[in-house]
């Protein structure tokens, strides 16, 4: 079971996608956003869609893939969480997360264009598992509690341009929230299906050459202490993103850093959570 989001930008149908049906899901919500997931919507909608109660959506495969949620009240990253990572940008590992900042407005769907910036010379991909929370947690006592805070788990592309990020003043954000700087998808997957959000696979290819291939095994910071820790300095509310950091294989600590350029085509995947594309193009 997967939830999705259907349909042009700003009209998108939620959906549940069960026995590989795409069930629609507006006799429940009108969207996947905070309030839907606060109210224990992942729940509701599978024990509808076992029940039978949810209908068909009429031509559901011909439709455009949104990304999963709506846009968040937030989307939080940390940066240099694998060890293969940081090693390849020449980082010393960090011994608490390196956390920052993303304009929520960068989240397109899975196989929407990515649009380079203006003057951008560094566009840099980076796969990522990323974490929707689905109730809300704030100065949690432990890492032990932080899981049951979360929604469900989906394919999360932190493009970032690096001349931006780190030669334009050393302030982070603006070289991660370029426009259409983080698809998502295709589908959230309920945190009650992944058995170990420390054991997925996540890979990525630019014009179909492997650059990624990498374990959530090797996170400096689990999940779970993420979530935790971040609990300790904001509120993450149902809804919010976490983008918990990519594996080695960045154009970055590449030879020759071979960044993204207008035509190519970056693919993605994580067990269990799905594939995505995207073809590059000009602003």
């Amino acid at each position: 079971m997967s939830i999705a989001r259907l349909g042009p930008v700003g009209q998108e149908i939620p959906v549940l996608w069960h026995d590989g049906a795409a069930l629609d899901l507006r006799p429940l919500t009108a969207d996947i956003d905070g309030a839907f997931l606060a109210a224990g919507g992942v729940a509701r909608a599978r024990g509808a869609g076992r029940a039978g109660e949810l209908a068909a959506l009429r031509d559901a495969e011909s439709l455009r893939v949104g990304a999963p949620i709506a846009l968040p009240g937030k989307i939080v990253c940390v940066g240099l969480n694998y060890h293969d990572h940081a090693a390849e940008t020449g980082a010393t590992p960090p011994t608490e997360p390196v956390v920052f900042m993303k304009d929520p407005s960068t989240i397109v769907g899975p196989f929407d264009d990515l649009v380079l910036p203006r003057r951008s010379v560094k566009t840099d991909w980076e796969v990522e598992l990323g974490v929707v929370i689905g109730s809300t947690a704030r100065y949690l006592d432990s890492p032990d509690e932080a899981l049951r805070h979360v929604a469900g788990y989906v394919v999360s592309h932190d493009v970032s341009e690096r001349e931006f990020q780190l030669e334009r003043g050393g302030q982070w954000d603006k070289g991660k929230s370029c426009e259409t700087f983080n698809p998502l998808g295709p589908v959230l997957v309920p945190a009650s299906d992944v058995a170990d959000p420390q054991e997925l696979g996540l890979r990525l290819w630019v014009n179909g050459i492997a650059r990624q291939n990498g374990s959530t095994a090797q996170q400096i910071f689990s999940v779970a202490h993420v979530i935790w820790y971040l609990s300790q300095f904001m509120v993450l509310r149902p809804g919010d993103l976490v983008n918990t950091g990519t594996p080695a294989g960045v154009a970055l600590g590449l030879p020759g850093h071979p960044y993204l350029r207008a035509g190519d085509l970056v693919e993605l995947e994580i067990d269990g959570l799905g594939r995505a594309a995207q073809r590059v193009v000009s602003a």
